[in-house]
């Protein structure tokens, strides 16, 4: 039987695998909601996905995913953005480090509710999802990457001094190396929290066109199927997002992996200039 199952190949393995995990969990589905009896407080698989099928007809709910979708995920690029120059900036010059640091301490620490509110007072609704994606996925990327590029290689930065590097190649063959791991996992831990903290403070605030709209106003006039299939939606769009994330990861860890290791690539660097 063992030799059989490793017969299989790693693609085949796993694929048998996710099925008999999504099977045994449609299972538990079905079964608690037949011991419920009751639609309107926990509709069946097949139902969610039907009504999925029928609002996936609908231009409204396209509309709908691809503008939450766009909102949260521009909060996701500023993010990015202003994380690695915040890190940049915070690690060479130590006092912004110690001058960004509380603010970085209160986006940690407050609940998002407590932004929700506060910030409703001075912005437009519509803008919020985009501001709560932002301070999601900020201080992640700022702290993961500040910690990186003070782990860089002191022996090979010295290297590069001796033998008078410019500052692209420092950046090219010293800090991108060492710090892009880091970058990769802030990625990868921050999509999915700015994607439901995204989604949550859409429930709250209830903007124009939107997901959470969605999710309040079937929750509000008891329709409990679309209430899941608009959750089972924002969990496939989730995984998606994830995947494509996992599959950009490999890709250029692939693409690194080709080359030299970070001392090989500095050694190759100096010799080249010699």
């Amino acid at each position: 039987m063992k030799k059989a199952w490793y017969a299989i190949p790693l693609w085949g393995r796993k694929l048998i695998q996710y099925a008999v995990v999504a099977v045994f969990w449609v299972s538990v589905w079905v079964i608690a909601a037949a011991c419920v009896g009751n639609s309107l407080l926990l509709p069946t698989p097949w139902k969610v996905l039907s009504r999925l099928g029928q609002l996936s007809c609908q231009w409204d709910f396209w509309r709908t995913l691809l503008t939450s979708l766009g909102r949260i995920m521009g909060g996701v690029a500023i993010a990015l953005v202003f994380g690695v120059l915040m890190a940049i900036a915070t690690h060479f010059v130590p006092f912004l480090y110690t001058l960004f640091y509380p603010m970085i301490t209160i986006i940690r620490s407050a609940p998002i509710a407590s932004f929700l509110f506060l910030l409703y007072l001075w912005l437009n609704r519509d803008l919020l999802p985009i501001i709560i994606a932002i301070l999601m996925v900020l201080p992640v990327v700022w702290a993961n990457l500040h910690e990186a590029l003070g782990a860089v290689d002191k022996s090979l930065l010295e290297m590069a001094r001796v033998y008078g590097f410019s500052p692209w190649k420092k950046v090219k063959y010293i800090y991108y190396p060492s710090v892009l791991p880091a970058f990769m996992a802030s990625c990868r831990s921050s999509m999915g929290l700015a994607w439901k903290a995204g989604v949550a403070a859409e429930a709250i605030l209830v903007p124009s066109i939107s997901i959470g709209k969605m999710l309040y106003e079937n929750k509000i006039n008891l329709e409990t199927t679309d209430l899941f299939a608009w959750t089972l939606t924002v969990i496939l769009l989730s995984l998606i997002l994830e995947l494509l994330l996992l599959g950009l990861v490999r890709l250029v860890s692939k693409h690194h992996g080709k080359g030299k290791n970070i001392g090989e690539e500095v050694a190759y660097a100096s010799s080249s200039d010699l």
